[in-house]
């Protein structure tokens, strides 16, 4: 590296602006403006030091402010596109290949780019993750490419500065030192007043107040980085959980993301309001929907696999609880929380028929047909069978003389059966639904008659787990609170310098809010009768003003 000597004797770093001893500027450009570049004065940035190795250029690539926004406005679009189609979050289906046909039969091509593209599942999806662990890099490189020198800067700043430096500050005063050695003196104790760190030193003065100021971009900047880290943490098995699960009245399930336990429905219970007792408060609305629910809940049992047992083994559980999820009330187990979140109301589950014979009503028997686990083959005595030879669910019509299904949730059952009598020991084969039947090979002798079905109520339960919640935030907290201190706090200098021939040179300085150092620059300066001051910014101003007046 190419130190750069100053003419006052001290070496600086090469990009340095400003020298470190005695702030002369010491580039061209620095030379040639009429205010002093103090972001980093007496350091240099990393980025803008090394520029050799493949190290140096990743670290300038991040440092770079326009690579950060760019990041955040990448992730801010692909956030907007995953809201154009629903997350698979709330996809009614149960597994990958589900999912897929889902998009592609409910949207079309759209919808099948849409999901391989993994926009249907933004948050986890790869890409996703790695545009924000590059943000979360970006914030930490251009953190520290940032903070080390300015660190350094305000660490080692030099009581006496150049005249040069004085200067090119925007409150600059040059003039008579009226009160002789008493100036600096009385300047210390205003400024002490006024609660500032004063340092002296061979006829100078360094006043200075509100340094932690300059630190409020970085604690924002740390804020961010821990709410990344969090955000990543919930793509990691085990950190987060956000899954829903539809549980049947008398069915035990696994519970999803959370191995080993199983959750039983004993009952689930609706309240409704009644419109008689609460006519003045709910009369109307019941009068428009019909009614309006007091109380849901699922009553609920929860089991849990025993040490040794086999994932998945269900011959065994061991009851952990009992208790009622309700709205706002959940079950919590090991950091998980189930909610109630929805229901459905008399799903069918059982189908009572009779096998009679059409021309004489004589019946052979009855057989029940479990909706969700039914039987190929039904025995029904003396020689007499019915066989399921096609099970649709959610009968939705014929395709090229097909039956087809639109989901396995027993919405519409229809059957494929083959029935068999020692009439008729070849079989008869008939299509049997809901208020339909039709016979595809001729008339039968036989008919499968539907008599009843069985209903049972099914509860909406979203299961729910968040460790990086305090994570999330302590992140918020640390942003709010670099917040508070980069804009409502402010870093103010103060110098006073006495010239060989007994002159003044006063400057002072600030990040932001220029009326108040001002207004405590006015009170030392009537106590220590300093030279007036002047805003060089506004005489500039008004300088290009003029010029502008004259070219027009």
């Amino acid at each position: 590296m190419n130190n750069i000597m100053c003419a006052c004797g001290h070496e600086n770093p090469e990009g340095t602006v400003l020298c470190g001893n005695c702030g002369r500027a010491l580039t061209i450009e620095a030379k040639n403006q009429k205010l002093a570049d103090m972001r980093y004065e007496g350091s240099a940035r990393r980025s803008q030091t090394y520029n050799k190795t493949i190290i140096d250029k990743i670290w300038n690539f991040f440092s770079s402010v326009k690579i950060g926004i760019s990041l955040i406005i990448l992730i801010l679009v692909a956030a907007a596109i995953g809201t154009i189609l629903p997350q698979v979050l709330y996809v009614p289906a149960t597994g990958s290949a589900d999912i897929a046909a889902y998009y592609e039969r409910v949207y079309g091509t759209f919808g099948t780019i849409y999901n391989k593209l993994g926009l249907s599942d933004l948050y986890g999806s790869w890409w996703f993750q790695t545009l924000i662990g590059m943000l979360g890099i970006s914030l930490i490189v251009a953190s520290l490419d940032r903070v080390i020198p300015l660190y350094k800067s305000l660490k080692k700043q030099r009581t006496t500065r150049h005249e040069s430096f004085m200067k090119r500050q925007r409150l600059f005063a040059h003039g008579d030192n009226i009160l002789g050695d008493e100036t600096l003196t009385k300047s210390e104790e205003k400024l002490i007043e006024l609660r500032y760190k004063v340092k002296r030193e061979d006829g100078a003065l360094l006043a200075e107040k509100g340094r932690f100021a300059r630190w409020g971009p970085y604690v924002n900047h740390v804020g961010l980085i821990i709410f990344l880290f969090a955000v990543m943490l919930r793509a990691l098995p085990g950190f987060y959980v956000d899954e829903t699960m539809w549980l049947r009245e008398g069915e035990t399930r696994a519970i999803p993301e959370a191995p080993g336990y199983y959750l039983e429905s004993k009952e689930f219970i609706l309240e409704t309001y009644d419109k008689d007792q609460t006519k003045e408060v709910f009369g109307d609305a019941i009068d428009r929907v019909g009614t309006i629910a007091s109380n849901y809940q699922t009553d609920v049992v929860l089991f849990k696999n025993p040490e040794g047992s086999l994932p998945g083994e269900t011959d065994n559980l061991e009851e952990v609880k009992k208790g009622s999820i309700q709205v706002n009330k959940p079950l919590k187990f090991e950091g998980f929380a189930v909610y109630q979140m929805d229901f459905r109301l008399d799903e069918l589950r059982t189908m009572h028929f009779n096998l009679v014979n059409k021309s004489s009503g004589e019946s052979l028997g009855d057989l029940s047909v479990d909706l969700v686990d039914p039987k190929t083959k039904y025995d029904l005595g003396n020689g007499t069978t019915v066989e399921l030879r096609g099970y649709y669910p959610d009968f939705s019509g014929f395709e090229n003389g097909e039956p087809q299904t639109k989901s396995p949730v027993p919405n519409n059952p229809a059957f494929l059966v083959e029935m068999t009598t020692p009439e008729t020991p070849e079989g008869e084969t008939s299509f049997v639904a809901i208020k339909q039947t039709v016979e595809p090979l001729g008339d039968n002798e036989y008919k499968l008659e539907f008599q009843n079905v069985d209903t049972r109520d099914i509860s909406g339960l979203t299961i729910r787990k968040d460790k990086t919640l305090w994570i999330l935030a302590l992140g918020g907290l640390i942003f709010m609170i670099g917040v508070a201190q980069g804009s409502y706090f402010n870093h103010r200098r103060i110098w006073i310098l006495e010239s060989k021939d007994g002159h003044l040179f006063v400057a002072a300085h600030t990040n932001k809010n220029w009326f108040g150092v001002k207004k405590e620059l006015d009170q030392v300066t009537e106590v220590a009768q300093l030279p007036q001051y002047i805003d060089q910014q506004d005489i500039e101003a008004q300088e290009l003003k003029k010029d502008g007046e004259k070219s027009s």
